[in-house]
């Protein structure tokens, strides 16, 4: 177990030093505190749980907002399910099936999932879909849905 928290450590420090490279040449991404980040408060990682599943959305130091609306330090909730590559940091974040647009502000969802093993992840997108310039992304978890 040590082993993987150590790979996961240099995953995240790799990720960080590469992705707000990519969010800046477009121009498109937004500046973010430096505190910012977002969690999955529930359900937790490796619980088991039944559809519908309710996902409950956590931030600090970041207000939420809807889609549309230019605010400083703020921005809406993308939810990427099973996604097993990350989408262009640079770019508006496609909608679909695996990555679904909370674009009303919204903080929570009922999310519906076949039995077995799921992956949850949260990416903050900028009022136009955009993530931050340093993107502002959850850990990812692993649900069972019995």
């Amino acid at each position: 177990m040590k082993k993987y928290s150590i790979i996961a450590s240099l995953v995240t420090m790799f990720l960080s030093a590469a992705l707000p490279v990519a969010a800046d040449h477009t121009g498109l991404s937004s500046a973010v505190s430096a505190e910012a980040r977002v969690w999955i408060q529930s359900p937790v990682d490796m619980q088991e749980v039944s559809s519908p599943i309710v996902v409950v959305f956590g931030s600090e130091s970041v207000s939420i907002s809807p889609a549309g609306v230019e605010r400083e330090n703020s921005g809406h909730h993308h939810l990427m399910v099973d996604l097993d590559k990350l989408p262009a940091m640079d770019m508006p974040l496609p909608g679909s099936a695996q990555l679904i647009h909370f674009g009303k502000g919204q903080t929570e969802t009922l999310l519906e999932l076949e039995p077995g093993l799921h992956s949850l992840q949260l990416l903050l997108g900028n009022h136009i879909h955009v993530p931050h310039s340093r993107p502002v992304m959850s850990e990812k978890i692993t649900i069972l849905v019995k």
